[in-house]
Formats: structure tokens, C-alpha cells, sequence
């Protein structure tokens, strides 16, 4: 039995490991509101203290026990589930480089692939340990020792690099026909670098590292992007800019804040029951994501992780999770805390009102939504709410 810890130390769930050859081989105390899964990482109490300048991501409760033994007290792990968006944005307020600690077997490459998308997307940099000839950590560290484990965190390989090493295996490198077909996804993957100096400085090392003509490469860049309308990608953070002091972008940020305020909290959600509902999420993704959040908080239940997987399209998905994930403003005083949340809920009550006062000609609901929001809005603006 592993007792799993949260980041103060304190003991919120256990996994257990079969003795035998039963199934399944781990299982873990069932999801509360204290323990999600998706939310915590089994060692993170002991690693955010480490002070080595890197976390290392491993894949199971022995990986993160041997590797403390070994010293290095920066390994942790997922809960038994994959990794995800709410564990990479936990990992952020620790570290920017992220070390993957992955078994070398099939399913270890699929995750540590899965893993580098979600670092990616979440502001980390992700590099990879090269376990071989052994399959894991622990099996690692009985076999050559916390040395040559050291060595290889030296050598970690660029995650981009193990993307390509990987997507390589698909490619027969002797037959012109499939080397020339294996430069054209390489080209696809650049166009994912909407930076142009990070597009430009991995095209060349790319281009170093696959014997290709850098000329050559970065046409062949080029011309992925202008089919597939993405010419130019460098400059889609200046609209990005423009678009964030919008009347409708603060609307969507509001609604987004809250949402996040109360996946981080959700003790709060009572505070805000009183005057917030569904209804009020005027965006069609964020209402669907406050229904079933609010329905599953008002029976005691708190799943994020759970409410990410009922969308199917991996783009509601990727959306929905960032929802959850919003940055919070860094607040160092109670009365300003208070002030911030006080201001996100006036601002999601206020766009309410004014959404359906402009619609009750044609929504036989808004009349009683804008004398409900009226109501709302005047009790907030003389109340207290306390955190």
C-alpha cells in the first residue's frame, strides 16, 4: 500500500499493488473532492522542495521510490492515470523543464509522446531520459546506479528530437521515396513553432541533424504553410494581443476566471450559488461546462478530469481543459483576494444581464433572467463575500 500525499504533506488517498499476477495490477482509493487524480502527482510533497531546477516525470509509485533512494528527490508520478493538463499546469508553478522518466517499452513511448503535447501546450520544456537497455527507473537504478542515471539526464533528448526519432521508425531512411516523405512531415511538425526565431533555430538544427540543405527545409516549410493557411505563423500573437482588450474576450476571460476559481476551490462554489448559475455562462462551451460542473459540486461530487472526457472532439477537449486551467492573477493580500473574486462574479452577473436584456423580444426566458440579474446584480454591488 502507497499512502499518496498532497503538496502539504497530507495523506488524501491510497494505491495499492497486487502481489501476484491479478488484475488490476495497481488501484487506487476511488476520486473525492479531496482526491483527484488529475489534479495531484504522487512525490510532488517532497520534489517542489528539491531545488534541483527540473522535476522528473515517472511512471509509477516504485520509479519515484527508487529515484529518491538514488537522490533524486525531484522524481514524481502520475496517480495510476495519464497525465494531464491539470497535473502539467501543477508542475508549472515549480520548474519550466520537465524531464520524461518514461519505461522504454511501447506503451512508455505513447505516453511520454502523449506527455510532450501537454507540456508543450502548457509553457513546459520537455526533454527525455533514454532508460535503454532497461525498461524502467527502478530497474535502471539497480542495474547501473544513481551515476549513470546523472549521465543520462545530462544526455535528455530534446522532446522534439524523440518526436522525430519516433515518427523515423515509420520511414525506410535507404529509399529516396521515404526519406523524402519523412522530410515532408518534418517540415509539418516546424509549422507548429509559431515563433519565427524557434521555428527558424529548429529548422536549422534540424536540417544539421538530417543532412538536409537548410534552404531546402525551410522551403519546404514554407510551402506546407501556404497549404495549409498557415503562412506567416509568427504573426498571429500580435492579433492575439489585440483581440485581449475586447469587450468580448474580457467576457470570455471573466467566465473562464470563475471557472477556474472554482475548479481550484471548490468550497467557493457555495459563495457564488446565490448568484451565479449556468444560465450566466453566455459562451455555448462554458455554459455546458458550468452545468455539469455545478450538477456534480451540488451532489458532492468534484471530477474535472471526468467532465474533460465526456466531450468527444479533441479540440472541446483541449478547450475545455484550458477552461480549468486559466492562469489565476498572483493576489498576496486576503482584502485583495476578496476584491478579485468579488470583481469576477460581478463582471459574469453584469454580462448576463446586459446578454439577455438584449434578447427578450425573442427569448421568452430572458424577461425572468434580467429581473433575476437585476436582483443579483444590486445585492452584489452591497456585498461582502468573504474566502
Amino acid at each position: 500500500m502507497f499512502p499518496i500525499q498532497d503538496g502539504n504533506h497530507r495523506v488524501i488517498g491510497f494505491g495499492g499493488r497486487v502481489m501476484g499476477d491479478a488484475k488490476p495490477k495497481y488501484l487506487n482509493s476511488p476520486e473525492t473532492m479531496i482526491f483527484d487524480k488529475s489534479r495531484n502527482l504522487y512525490g510532488l510533497n517532497f520534489a517542489r522542495t528539491s531545488r534541483k531546477g527540473n522535476i522528473i516525470l515517472c511512471e509509477g509509485y516504485m520509479d519515484v521510490i527508487a529515484m529518491h533512494q538514488a537522490g533524486f528527490t525531484q522524481a514524481v508520478a502520475s496517480l495510476g492515470t495519464a497525465f494531464t493538463t491539470g497535473q502539467a499546469s501543477l508542475l508549472r508553478r515549480y520548474t519550466e523543464d520537465v524531464l520524461l522518466a518514461y519505461d522504454s517499452d511501447g506503451a512508455g513511448v505513447n505516453a511520454a509522446m502523449r506527455a510532450i503535447g501537454i507540456l508543450k501546450e502548457s509553457g513546459l520544456r520537455g526533454r527525455v531520459i533514454d532508460m535503454k537497455p532497461y525498461k524502467d527507473p527502478d530497474e535502471f537504478m539497480k542495474n547501473l546506479g544513481a551515476e549513470a542515471f546523472e549521465e543520462r539526464i545530462s544526455q535528455a533528448q530534446n522532446s522534439f528530437f524523440f518526436e522525430l526519432s519516433i515518427l523515423e521508425r515509420d520511414y525506410q531512411m535507404e529509399d529516396p521515396e521515404s526519406r523524402t516523405n519523412f522530410h515532408r512531415e518534418i517540415a509539418k511538425k516546424l509549422c507548429g513553432f509559431e515563433e519565427e526565431v524557434e521555428r527558424e533555430n529548429y529548422i536549422e538544427a534540424v536540417a544539421q541533424k538530417y543532412h538536409i540543405g537548410f534552404d531546402n527545409l525551410r522551403r519546404l516549410v514554407s510551402g506546407y504553410a501556404a497549404r495549409t493557411g498557415l503562412v506567416q505563423p509568427a504573426v498571429r500573437p500580435k492579433s492575439t494581443v489585440a483581440r485581449k482588450n475586447t469587450p468580448e474576450e474580457n467576457t470570455k476571460r471573466s467566465q473562464r476566471l470563475l471557472l477556474t476559481w472554482i475548479t481550484e476551490e471548490p468550497a467557493l462554489y457555495p459563495k457564488i450559488r446565490p448568484y451565479i448559475a449556468a444560465a450566466d455562462f453566455t459562451e455555448p462551451l462554458y455554459k455546458e461546462v458550468a452545468e455539469r460542473l455545478f450538477t456534480d459540486l451540488e451532489k458532492g461530487i468534484f471530477q474535472p478530469a471526468a467532465i474533460v472526457s465526456t466531450f468527444e472532439d479533441e479540440q472541446e477537449q483541449r478547450a475545455v481543459a484550458e477552461i480549468f486551467n486559466t492562469q489565476l492573477q498572483e493576489i498576496t493580500t486576503p482584502k485583495e483576494r476578496e476584491k478579485a473574486f468579488h470583481d469576477i462574479i460581478y463582471a459574469v452577473k453584469k454580462n448576463s444581464f446586459e446578454y439577455y436584456s438584449g434578447r427578450m423580444g425573442s427569448d421568452m426566458n430572458a424577461l425572468s433572467q434580467v429581473i433575476a440579474g437585476k436582483k443579483a446584480l444590486e445585492e452584489l454591488s452591497k456585498t461582502h463575500i468573504s474566502l
